[in-house]
């Protein structure tokens, strides 16, 4: 077969599951959205619920209402974009929990959905999602008569503990919430790692999940071997790929791999990526293009009938890294042509 094998092992995932949960010493839950960051959450969603996970996250009311029939009648939804136009079926039927970001959300949600259960969002300083603190403070009574389920903000530079715009987010959260009698929840992945401080009393870890940073004692959850197509001898002075960016300058073995940019390798990665042909480093030669890849072989020895892009040798964050991009993009990138194989009960 000349389709590129993405094996998702499940257990990997269930491990940074647990290690993440270790450090709680309240809830942790799960971020599933974008079908659980490209890697199924038909088959993720309920290895986490049968390791504990009782909460999810996702972003819209359609993958909420998808990843309750995957889970069935017990854990909690939550929908990070809250309660939009014509939500109100899905919500109800679902059972889900909206996170209400706006007092027009708000204002929706009661009338279409009298007595359904609502989370708050808050915005604490990032300005992307959620209730400023003057909103906050028009609607705060009202809305905690009506027993939230959650109240949430999110942190914007978690990925960097030394940055002061934590402890700024940490304090107008508290100032919001601190007399309230409702769960709260500040961190994903990275706030879990900065400390019991920035963790309340539930979690949402997403790309920790997943094998990303900033958990960098995370297992590699993605496994991508990609193919050979062809081998041939490049004489110095020979070009390989579109445009002619690369030249050999020595007598070259080049492999040409059956993946490219239509499979979420991304074209920019060209100049900065490596893959693995066994223990061997190899270089990428050549543009990606949108089905092939050019890959320097020389120094392999013998070549394997494929090469990994992605595992125990290098994670989604080193990928990125070549293309100046972040794990998340990496993952949610891969394409459909992968034959997926699930790995871990």
């Amino acid at each position: 077969m000349a389709a590129p094998l993405l094996t998702i092992d499940l257990d990997a995932l269930a491990s940074n599951w647990r290690t993440l949960a270790r450090q709680m010493a309240g809830e942790t839950g799960a971020v599933v959205k974008a079908d659980a960051y490209g890697l199924g959450a038909a088959q993720v969603a309920p290895r986490l619920a049968r390791e504990g996970a009782r909460t999810f996250f996702v972003a819209l009311a359609e993958e909420g209402a998808a990843l309750r029939r995957i889970l069935g009648e017990g854990p909690n939804i939550c929908v990070f974009n809250g309660h939009m136009e014509g939500d109100a079926p899905l919500i109800r039927d679902a059972r889900l929990v909206p996170m209400l970001n706006s007092i027009d959300q708000m204002v929706m949600h009661v009338e279409a959905l009298p007595g359904h259960p609502f989370g708050i969002q808050l915005d604490s300083g990032m300005n992307r999602l959620g209730m400023e603190p003057a909103e906050w403070a028009a609607l705060r009574d009202i809305a905690t008569q009506q027993a939230p389920e959650l109240i949430m903000s999110h942190l914007a530079c978690a990925d960097d503990p030394s940055h002061a715009m934590n402890a700024h987010q940490l304090r107008v959260f508290r100032e919001m919430t601190d007399d309230i009698d409702a769960p709260r929840s500040l961190s994903a992945t990275g706030g879990i790692l900065l400390g019991p401080d920035y963790q309340f009393d539930v979690a949402r870890p997403g790309i920790g999940l997943y094998g990303g940073l900033p958990f960098v004692d995370a297992v590699p959850v993605a496994h991508l071997d990609v193919p050979v197509i062809q081998v041939r001898d490049v004489a110095p002075g020979e070009s390989v790929g579109y445009g002619n960016t690369w030249i050999a300058e020595r007598p070259s073995r080049i492999a040409t791999i059956a993946a490219g940019y239509a499979d979420g390798l991304h074209r920019i990665m060209g100049p900065e990526a490596w893959v693995y042909a066994g223990e061997s480093r190899c270089k990428v030669v050549g543009r990606v293009s949108m089905d092939l890849i050019g890959v320097d072989v020389t120094d392999a020895g013998t070549v394997p009938d494929t090469v990994e892009v992605l595992g125990r040798h290098q994670s989604i964050d080193t990928v990125a890294d070549a293309a100046g991009t972040i794990g998340y993009e990496i993952l949610t990138a891969l394409g459909p042509r992968y034959r997926r194989r699930y790995v871990g009960s």
